[in-house]
């Protein structure tokens, strides 16, 4: 029934964000396992187009912020305001109160109004003026950002980017592709042909059932030596953290289900490592002296970590 469904949300998905079927796999993955999408790429590639998509399709209550240089943290968190026929401080609520929160060109803001994500996205509540308030459930944010270098941008903090469970890249459309997408544009939104084919408690049950799926200590400790060869490599500063192996067997699981498995195998590591792993490293300057990415520096580390043998699974 999952993969059934996972199918259909996919199908509907791609009617408005043509192309790139395993970017929109590997989204929904990230929703199943309860965590949050960070988007880098260029303007125009359908960032922010994906997200509406997936809102829609899922059935989620959500909001949508544009990042820019003025915006205040109480636009996310919202604010008390004093009501004068009550006497009474009153909770205005801000951005993040909704199921699926859109944060768009995130790193066009202050790190003051960055930082005002960091519980939201982890404890899933908002804190103000000593009062917390808990967030409906599922809370899934997805972020997009340009890359480094483009007019208005600032880096992230790295307790920030820990936070999100993946980081995916997009990238150009085919020309193929770029055709039926301009086709596709010719007389409407192609945002308006999608349907709602799952809701809310769905994605919740989807989450539950991913506690069940089964991960042999052998394949673990794979997931962790990977990682923790991140953390001795010479040409890396700081690697990953108890957070990110977490969401390394997190997204393994996801993988898993959609595969129609009940239980993690070496593949299913190795399938989302660069997405998990490669925005969480910050590398020493000799990396980029020498050329070296994230992400080729974790498949290196993949070719050198030899997976359990199936006698050993």
């Amino acid at each position: 029934m999952i993969v059934e469904q996972s199918k259909e949300i996919i199908a509907e998905v791609n009617k408005a964000f043509i192309g790139k079927n395993d970017i929109v796999e590997k989204v929904l993955m990230t929703i199943y396992a309860g965590g949050h999408v960070l988007l880098e790429d260029c303007p125009g590639v359908g960032k922010t187009t994906l997200a509406l998509a997936f809102s829609k399709v899922i059935g989620l209550s959500n909001k949508r912020i544009q990042f820019t240089t003025d915006t205040l943290p109480s636009d996310i968190t919202g604010f008390n305001m004093f009501n004068r026929e009550t006497n009474q401080f009153e909770y205005r609520e801000g951005a993040a109160n909704c199921q699926l929160l859109l944060a768009d060109e995130i790193n066009r803001t202050s790190p003051k109004t960055q930082s005002a994500l960091l519980e939201v996205m982890e404890e899933h509540t908002i804190s103000i003026d000593g009062q917390t308030f808990a967030l409906p459930e599922p809370f899934i944010c997805i972020a997009t950002q340009n890359p480094l270098g483009f007019a208005g941008t600032q880096p992230l903090p790295e307790s920030q980017l820990d936070r999100f469970m993946v980081c995916l890249s997009i990238g150009y459309p085919s020309l193929e592709n770029q055709m039926k997408i301009i086709n596709a544009q010719r007389y409407h939104n192609p945002l308006q042909d999608v349907k709602t084919v799952a809701s809310a408690q769905n994605v919740l049950e989807v989450q539950n059932y991913l506690t069940s799926i089964k991960v042999k200590d052998t394949v673990l400790a794979y997931a962790i030596r990977l990682c923790e060869e991140t953390r001795e490599h010479p040409l890396v500063e700081l690697g990953i953290s108890p957070r990110g192996v977490a969401a390394l067997i997190k997204m393994a699981r996801a993988n898993a289900v959609l595969r129609e498995r009940n239980y993690v195998i070496p593949e299913d590591v190795q399938n989302v490592f660069c997405d998990v792993c490669a925005h969480r490293l910050v590398l020493r300057p000799q990396a980029q002296v020498e050329g070296v990415s994230a992400r080729k520096l974790l498949q290196d580390i993949m070719a050198v970590i030899k997976p359990p043998t199936r006698t050993e699974r």
